[in-house]
């Protein structure tokens, strides 16, 4: 009985090991004679005790999948229903049988540890970081978004500021860097989470875009223009409504529904004759181009159980990126060590490649692409420094401050190189070396006194730009980042 493993793995089981594997039953336990006479083939006990471990075959993936908190609905079942079977458990009698004794101990070990299991995952701090961050996203949307709608604001009434943009950008970019520790459940909340968060980020910003727009039209320019406009009011409303279904603040509508208003929308557009009219044409052709941009995001009810959208190892997007990467690697291995130059067409090359790269919409995919593109850029600019550097030719006339300004690059160029060739974590002495020379060169930067020389305070501004480029890609190589 004692064949499969649920409570032997998570027992010792941590977030960077691998989760508890459904186990094929062991067959039909031998026959056993008790102490009050012989059994017709299984032991009663045994028997009870194999129809718990057809119920823990039925639980365990549903355990080992689960990426909610303690306070969700399904977590509250799966808890009653694994300690029902513990009750049950301990209710088996065992008559002081050794045989007996130790199957019901494996039982017992193995319910209490998918115990252990959904209690660690719901309570691990990466999987309450992930909800602190989605309700800070949700605290942003519902003071700048959801409720302004709510309270009777049209749109076009309040802005949707670039301010907002960032901060969503800002969460997004850390609920990316949430470690997981290769745990499939915190994965899993992590996508689904960045999903959502993305999308409404994307929402927003094609609001911002569109804003500028010369729209709506004049309801005297054509006949049609009157509907549409009412169209547009609409798609208007819809928008705060779908960032409020992604980021879970409507508790009445559904994705479905709201699916099912725009796309009737779209079949009356269609049906407007706006076919004399270029303009009005034009109008129709950006509405309809917005009600798309809604429609693609309202799939996102079902997010995040197809392992493969947040179990990367195998996607062909993330194989083709780590390709790249390790060709940059070979080529900064290159250049650090021969200092040589020439690979900027080629490094060009990758940046392409790596914009052609499909993320199909995977927010982990786009990180693990914006990652690769620094690290490219933070090469190309080291190449071009080092020969900037090689080619400077001062002349006796040229400004103290603008001297000053290429000493500190000079030194920006050999720590850059450090930077480049660093392979540590944050808590090395080197790292904090390396951190605190780049820290001094800022200061020596901001010491320079342009003297209202206008090509210092550019090549300052510029030098400056780039030391803190180079912290950010320390920061970065070091930040421990996971798919």
């Amino acid at each position: 009985y004692c064949g499969s493993q649920w409570g032997a793995e998570t027992r010792t089981m941590d977030h960077g090991s691998q989760q508890p594997q459904t186990q094929h039953m062991p067959g039909p336990f031998p026959g056993y004679t008790g102490p009050q006479g012989p059994y017709p083939g299984q032991h009663p006990a045994l028997l009870r005790l194999d129809e718990v471990q057809r119920e823990i075959a039925t639980l365990g993936p549903q355990v080992c999948s689960y990426s909610g908190l303690q306070s969700d609905r399904e977590y509250k079942r799966l808890e009653r229903e694994l300690t029902r079977l513990l009750l049950e458990v301990d209710k088996v009698e065992t008559e002081g049988r050794p045989e007996l004794q130790q199957a019901r101990k494996c039982a017992a070990g193995e319910v209490e540890g998918l115990l252990r299991y959904l209690e660690g995952n719901a309570t691990h701090p990466s999987r309450l970081a992930i909800e602190e961050l989605t309700q800070e996203a949700q605290s942003l949307l519902n003071e700048g978004v959801v409720g302004p709608f709510r309270q009777g604001q049209a749109q076009d009434a309040f802005e949707i500021s670039e301010e907002l943009v960032e901060a969503v950008q800002d969460v997004a970019m850390r609920l990316a860097q949430v470690k997981t520790g290769g745990s499939v459940p915190l994965r899993k909340a992590r996508y689904k989470a960045l999903t959502r968060v993305c999308a409404v980020q994307e929402i927003l910003e094609g609001r911002v875009r569109t804003h500028t727009l010369a729209l709506p039209l004049s309801d005297d320019t054509h006949e049609a223009v009157q509907r549409i406009n009412q169209v547009m009011a609409q798609v208007s409303g819809a928008r705060c409504q779908e960032v409020a279904l992604l980021m879970g603040l409507s508790g009445r509508d559904s994705c479905a529904h709201l699916a099912r208003v725009l796309t009737e929308l779209l079949v009356e557009l269609d049906a407007l004759d706006v076919s004399s009219n270029a303009a009005v044409r034009n109008y129709r052709k950006q509405v309809v181009e917005e009600i798309n941009g809604l429609l693609k995001h309202l799939d996102l009810e079902g997010e995040g159980e197809d392992t493969r959208r947040y179990d990367l190892a195998q996607n062909d997007s993330i194989r083709e990126i780590e390709a790249i990467r390790g060709r940059v690697s070979v080529l900064r291995e290159e250049v650090l060590r021969h200092g040589a130059a020439g690979h900027g067409t080629e490094l060009q090359g990758l940046l392409t490649h790596l914009d052609q790269v499909d993320t199909g919409r995977n927010p982990c995919i786009r990180e693990a692409r914006r990652r690769a593109v620094l690290e490219v850029q933070a090469l190309i600019t080291f190449l071009d420094l080092w020969e900037a550097l090689g080619r400077r030719n001062p002349g006796p006339d040229e400004p103290l401050p603008h001297a000053a300004v290429w000493r500190v690059l000079a030194s920006l160029c050999d720590l850059q190189a450090q930077v480049l060739g660093f392979d540590g974590k944050r808590a090395d002495k080197s790292y904090m070396v390396l951190e605190e020379l780049l820290t001094k060169q800022l200061l020596a930067l901001d010491a320079v006194d342009p003297q209202g020389d206008q090509g210092t305070k550019i090549a300052r501004k510029q030098a400056v730009k780039h030391a803190q480029n180079i912290l950010s890609y320390l920061d970065m190589k070091t930040d421990e980042w996971e798919y």
